[in-house]
């Protein structure tokens, strides 16, 4: 099932918490050998899961991370504006009806709807809260990721060749993707939405995300 958590309910989940962040270093630091911060108990974390993210999480039928993806609004700090604004021409992209979607990961033991799953469950959120677009950074085994979930993204800004290109791009997501999305994962739009109401009915809500001073 998808749950929708954000960073303060996580702890209410210790088994589907802790394996998602082991599942995040596994991928990012072990196999594509990203510069990502990895602590003593093998979790992958960085600043941004400190201010309280909504995660869209795959889970297991074990109860362990199969697959996930975070959430945070653009008005807020984000990973675009902060590290990757030479790909926009130094444009800060912050808007109500935006958010970032950065940390897409699957577990080496996720079954096959895990992809499909988590498209699914993006496209609840925006159409809950009443978002036009994500915006995040790919690569190009991403973008191979994103053609075969039917996901492709209007590119803002790409740089660098091969393996090394990396790219800024806006997602959306309308209604008529839900159905082939649905039955990929294999559940009905009434079970999907179901899942979105469950987790938030149950969590703490997001507070308003604040500006930190910028420093030189």
């Amino acid at each position: 099932m998808l749950r929708y958590l954000y960073g303060n309910d996580l702890s209410k989940f210790p088994l589907l918490a802790e394996t998602m962040f082991q599942d995040r270093a596994e991928q990012f630091s072990r196999r594509l050998g990203w510069s990502v911060s990895v602590d003593e108990n093998g979790l992958e974390r960085d600043e941004y899961d400190d201010m309280n993210p909504l995660y869209v999480i795959w889970e297991q039928a074990d109860g362990r991370h199969g697959g996930s993806m975070r959430f945070l609004p653009t008005v807020g700090q984000t990973m675009v504006n902060d590290h990757f604004s030479h790909l926009t021409d130094g444009v800060h992209i912050e808007s109500p009806l935006i958010w970032e979607c950065t940390r897409f990961c699957l577990s080496p033991s996720a079954d096959r709807r895990a992809s499909a799953a988590l498209a699914l469950g993006a496209g609840e959120i925006m159409d809950t809260f009443k978002l036009e677009h994500y915006v995040g950074v790919f690569d190009p085994r991403m973008e191979r990721i994103y053609r075969l979930m039917g996901l492709e993204p209007d590119v803002i800004g790409m740089a660098g060749e091969g393996r090394d290109r990396i790219g800024v791009g806006l997602w959306s997501m309308d209604a008529s993707a839900f159905e082939p999305t649905l039955k990929k994962v294999g559940v009905t739009r009434e079970t999907s939405q179901g899942w979105l109401r469950y987790s938030l009915s149950t969590v703490d809500r997001m507070p308003a995300p604040q500006k930190l001073p910028r420093t030189a």
